[in-house]
């Protein structure tokens, strides 16, 4: 009986999601732009959103959408090492922030708001530092906002709050971090099916966190993990995992 309405549910939802896009052709356009992960394509999903939400500011699916191209822009701008990309994480990220904060309001019992904002958050402080962004009261918010995408949906964004939250507690400074609540999400994460194949950021998170951990074990799990990750298509996640493997060696 579970199992039935489990798939009830799931067929509901995408009945639902179906619906949405099929009414609003522009959701169609941002779900495509983002299944090809390019600065161009958040440059233009941007363009989308805003006239769109100017003429509907309360639409919930175009909202959480801007704020994940924002997001993007962000993140993308930091690993190619855009000229001023520090500036550019620091402004995407806010206005990501912004967008993804009125997601929650809209829809407060589901993930979309919460995730977008956490991760937002991330690439801010990419931009102005970890210690600005604690200086102006976002741990708190970013924290509660990982936990409850989690509490709402652990898979969403390919288990992402789960990832986000490994993170969230290995990259605090002491005495805010915490490695041992970071290798619980982290080898949680593992478990999933999504790990190593969702985002590369995975494996190396988790060999930063090995490294760190020290003993044989752990450099062991860490060489493997990043001899993988140094094979990537990604100059980006190349030269990561090259990097940490020096410190291994």
């Amino acid at each position: 009986m579970r199992k039935i309405t489990i798939l009830f549910f799931t067929i509901a939802t995408m009945f639902i999601i179906s619906s949405l896009v099929f009414a609003n052709p522009n959701l169609a356009k941002l779900d495509a732009l983002d299944d090809e992960k390019t600065i161009e394509n958040y440059k233009q999903s941007i363009d989308i959103c805003l006239p769109a939400l100017k003429e509907n500011p309360n639409d919930f699916e175009m909202t959480w959408r801007c704020a994940r191209s924002y997001r993007w822009f962000g993140e993308l701008s930091k690993r190619e090492g855009k000229d001023g990309w520090k500036d550019v994480c620091a402004e995407y990220g806010k206005k990501g922030m912004g967008y993804a904060e009125k997601a929650m309001t809209l829809e407060p019992e589901k993930p979309n708001g919460y995730y977008w904002y956490a991760v937002s958050v991330g690439i801010y402080s990419d931009g102005v530092s970890i210690l600005t962004a604690l200086k102006e009261g976002l741990k708190d918010k970013t924290q509660s906002s990982f936990e409850k995408t989690y509490q709402l949906d652990k898979m969403h964004e390919e288990a992402g709050s789960i990832l986000g939250l490994g993170r969230f507690w290995y990259v605090l400074p002491w005495p805010l971090n915490d490695k041992e609540l970071s290798e619980k999400y982290y080898r949680e994460y593992q478990k999933t099916e999504h790990f190593g194949v969702a985002t590369e950021d995975g494996p190396i998170f988790i060999s930063e966190l090995l490294i760190d951990l020290g003993g044989e074990k752990n450099m062991a799990e860490a060489k493997i993990l990043l001899e993988k990750a140094a094979k990537s298509e990604s100059k980006y996640f190349r030269d990561r995992a090259l990097a940490l493997l020096e410190k291994i060696k």
